[in-house]
Order: C-alpha cells, then sequence, then structure tokens
C-alpha cells in the first residue's frame, strides 16, 4: 500500500498555499471586480469565477487534512479528501475548456480545430472521471495520533499510483499540444503582419495571449513532474525519507495552486485587462471587441484572435 501522510510540516506548506491563494485573490480583487463581475456574464466569467473560489475552497481542504489539532474520524478524512481530489479534477477540466475557447479564438473560429480539441478533451477528461471514481472506490482515510497530534493518511493500492501518473502524463501531453497550436499560429500571424506593415492590435493581443500561456504551460509541467515524481516514487513518502517527503509534497501543493488557482484565472483576467487598456487608450478600440473572452468581441481585420 502507498501511503499519503501529513505532518506539522505539512500543515505549514498547506497553510502558505491557502495564504497564496487568497492573497492573489484580495490582489486582483479590485480587476475581478471591474473586469468580470462589471461585464456581461458569459461562459468565461462562469469559468473564471469557478477556478477562482474553488482555489479556495481545494487550500481550505488541505489544511483541513494537514491540521495537527482537529480530531477527523476515518470516514471524514476519506470525505474531505475525496471532496478535494474532486475539486482538483472539475477545476482542470474547466482550465482545459479555457484553453480551448482561447485557441478557438486564435484559429478564427475554425471549425475542425473545435472539433479537434473538443474531441481531445473529451477522451482525457473521461479518462480522469473514470481514474477518480477508481481512487474514491479504492482509497481509505486513517487517522492516528502521532506525538500528541492528530495526523490524517491516504491510503491507496499502488496500481492506483499508475492510473494517476497517467493522467498526468495524458494532461501534460494535452499541455504541450495546446502550446504547439498557439505557437503555430502566433508565428503565422505575426509573419502575416509583418508582411503587411501591420503589427499594433492584433500583434499585441497575439503578444497577451503566448505570454500568459507560456507561463501556465511552465507551471503546468512543474506541477506534473512533481507529481509523477510522488506517484511513480512511493518510497520518497517513507518515515526513512520524513523531512525530504514533507517538502516534497509541500511543494506540490503550493506548485498546484498557483498553477491552477492564480495563473489559471489569469489567462482570462490578463487578456481582459488588455482589451480594458486598450479600449481606454485608443480610438482604435472603436473596431475592437474581445476575442472569446469580452462578450460578442472580434478583432475587426482580416485575422481573428
Amino acid at each position: 500500500m502507498s501511503k499519503l501522510t501529513q505532518s506539522n510540516l505539512g500543515y505549514v506548506f498547506a497553510v502558505a498555499a491557502f495564504v497564496g491563494v487568497t492573497y492573489d485573490c484580495a490582489l486582483t480583487f479590485g480587476q475581478e471586480v471591474e473586469l468580470v463581475w462589471r461585464q456581461r456574464w458569459s461562459l468565461m466569467t462562469v469559468l473564471y469565477l469557478g477556478v477562482r473560489y474553488l482555489g479556495i475552497l481545494y487550500a481550505a481542504l488541505t489544511i483541513l487534512l494537514a491540521a495537527p489539532t482537529i480530531s477527523l474520524s476515518d470516514t471524514v478524512s476519506w470525505i474531505v479528501y475525496v471532496v478535494q481530489n474532486s475539486t482538483g479534477v472539475f477545476v482542470f477540466a474547466m482550465l482545459f475548456v479555457i484553453i480551448i475557447t482561447r485557441l478557438h479564438a486564435m484559429y478564427q473560429g475554425s471549425r475542425k480545430i473545435l472539433i479537434f480539441l473538443v474531441a481531445t478533451f473529451l477522451a482525457i477528461n473521461i479518462f480522469d472521471a473514470v481514474v477518480l471514481i477508481m481512487t474514491t472506490i479504492n482509497t481509505s482515510g486513517e487517522e492516528f495520533i502521532l506525538s500528541g497530534t492528530y495526523q490524517c493518511q491516504i491510503n491507496y493500492p499502488d496500481d492506483i499510483s499508475l492510473l494517476n501518473s497517467t493522467t498526468w502524463i495524458l494532461g501534460t501531453v494535452w499541455e504541450v499540444l495546446a502550446l504547439c497550436l498557439a505557437g503555430w499560429i502566433a508565428v503565422k500571424h505575426f509573419r502575416e503582419l509583418r508582411r503587411y506593415s501591420a503589427e499594433g492590435i492584433i500583434g499585441d493581443c497575439f503578444s497577451v495571449l503566448i505570454k500568459t500561456h507560456m507561463v501556465y504551460f511552465a507551471s503546468f509541467v512543474a506541477v506534473s513532474g512533481f507529481n509523477l515524481i510522488v506517484d511513480l516514487s512511493p518510497s520518497l513518502l517513507t518515515s526513512q525519507n520524513f523531512l525530504e517527503a514533507q517538502a516534497l509534497m509541500g511543494s506540490l501543493q503550493i506548485l498546484t495552486v498557483v498553477q491552477a488557482f492564480v495563473l489559471g484565472p489569469r489567462l482570462i483576467l490578463g487578456v481582459r485587462e488588455y482589451h480594458a487598456k486598450l479600449m481606454a487608450d485608443s480610438d482604435a478600440a472603436s473596431g475592437m471587441t474581445s476575442i472569446a473572452f469580452q462578450e460578442r468581441v472580434h478583432v475587426s481585420t482580416s485575422s481573428s484572435v
């Protein structure tokens, strides 16, 4: 059996992750009100709010599992773990939808690209859902007391670790595919813009898209790498490597929260902020509406972003 144990050190990392996501939420709340709450609601609005505030729930549940002074029964520990795990899977599905929307807009609403992306999305997420169900069925929670503190331990069979690793591998393949598609269309547009000396609004918009996508991609690769190390090297989580295991798990907690719940919402917020500045700074904004992130907006050029 592979075992994932939380300790006082793990609790410190869990609190750090929670503070990080709530601090970012407070830091961007003014932008959120202006660019999300006060705008016409759309699918991107729902996805932004879902990812943002489910992140706070995810981080809070992590603290609950790691808290050394809170006594949870075995059943409650298992329920909290399942809810936390399900929240993570659901949020990653929403992030996939955000990226699909961005790519669909960058490819000027291409139906072929949309069908390809949706089919890939469904295949990966159906597999993730099956793994989640199997993990839920085959895991168990256990509470024990160590040095006067309550510890929550989640037990699961070794083959579940292999399935979890597969989900992260598929997720990484998806992210690489999305990055390649975004890079290809961006290079193509930049070449066209240079040819016609038309750099400006659309070029800047592509720059914003690529910049936010690259940062998000790098963070996903880091999280995926850490998860693969944990799933494929269960010996790291043994008592013989206690400090290393806790440092690894704590780093994974923080990276996961930052990648999904801090950088994820910025995939939308960054584009909306760019569009708002463009509308405020230039008469050219009269010909602008936002790519798929602002209701009914398209760049009025030969290329839609």
